[in-house]
């Protein structure tokens, strides 16, 4: 039985990792992305590309209930370029838009289209100073001040939203990416992620439906990972090309 699956932010780093994994899962992937010049980027990945603007309701609606897909995967963020210190400041705003109004029309969208999972992209630094290694219980830093506390409002918004949706939803709180696409090779940040294993981590969680909240994030002192790796059998060492070569082995 085929099953369709719609991502948004399908030419994003975690986007442009994910495409091929969903598709070597047997999935029938439709991608998004505002820019149409992504397009042949999102096809050639091996997704049916869909050029719409998350914030567009109306469209963003039309678009998914053309597609009827189970499944919607939210990977959608707006950050500049190797993360570049003089456009931050605009990119914590439009993240924060992103999370709250994009997540709302996205559920909104998944709802009338008659999904029943979605899957969201958070963050694993939002966590209110404590005891650590954080785990998905502790609460987020809601006092924060500046920058940091549009961001974590952001990110409020968007885990409420997903986690009391009528939908199964899980939201997928990364690390610091690094690796292909996200402007660093090598791993940086308190809590780091490589970009195919952070892919991996949204295929386990439509393989295996599980809502709630995860950590996934490379073994560190300030964030455990315990909950991913049990209940999602996630790995922080998986790639895809060890993945491939284990499948082509005799």
């Amino acid at each position: 039985m085929e099953t369709k699956v719609f991502l948004a932010g399908a030419a994003g780093a975690i986007g442009s990792a994910l495409v091929p994994l969903l598709v070597d899962a047997g999935y029938t992937v439709y991608g998004s992305t505002r820019r149409a010049g992504r397009a042949s980027q999102i096809e050639h990945a091996g997704a049916t590309p869909v050029i719409v603007d998350v914030f567009d309701a109306r469209a963003l609606t039309q678009a998914l209930q053309r597609i009827e897909p189970a499944c919607v995967i939210h990977q959608l963020t707006d950050l500049p370029p190797a993360l570049d210190p003089a456009r931050m400041q605009q990119a914590v705003a439009a993240n924060a838009r992103i999370r709250d109004e994009g997540t709302r029309n996205l559920i909104a969208a998944a709802r009338a289209a008659g999904s029943k999972r979605f899957v969201a992209q958070s963050i694993a630094w939002a966590y209110r100073e404590g005891a650590q290694p954080y785990d998905e219980t502790q609460p987020l830093d809601t006092e924060a001040q500046g920058n940091r506390l549009v961001t974590v409002r952001g990110v409020v918004s968007l885990e409420t939203q997903v986690l009391r949706a009528p939908l199964i939803g899980t939201v997928l709180r990364y690390g610091q990416l690094y690796g292909p696409g996200t402007g660093s090779d090598v791993a940086k940040g308190a809590s780091p992620v490589h970009v195919e294993a952070a892919a991996h981590a949204a295929v386990l969680a439509l393989r295996h439906a599980r809502a709630g909240a995860f950590n996934i994030a490379e073994d560190n002192p300030v964030v455990s990972t315990e909950k991913a790796k049990r209940q999602l059998g996630w790995s922080p060492d998986w790639r895809r090309s060890t993945a491939s070569a284990l499948r082509e082995a005799p």
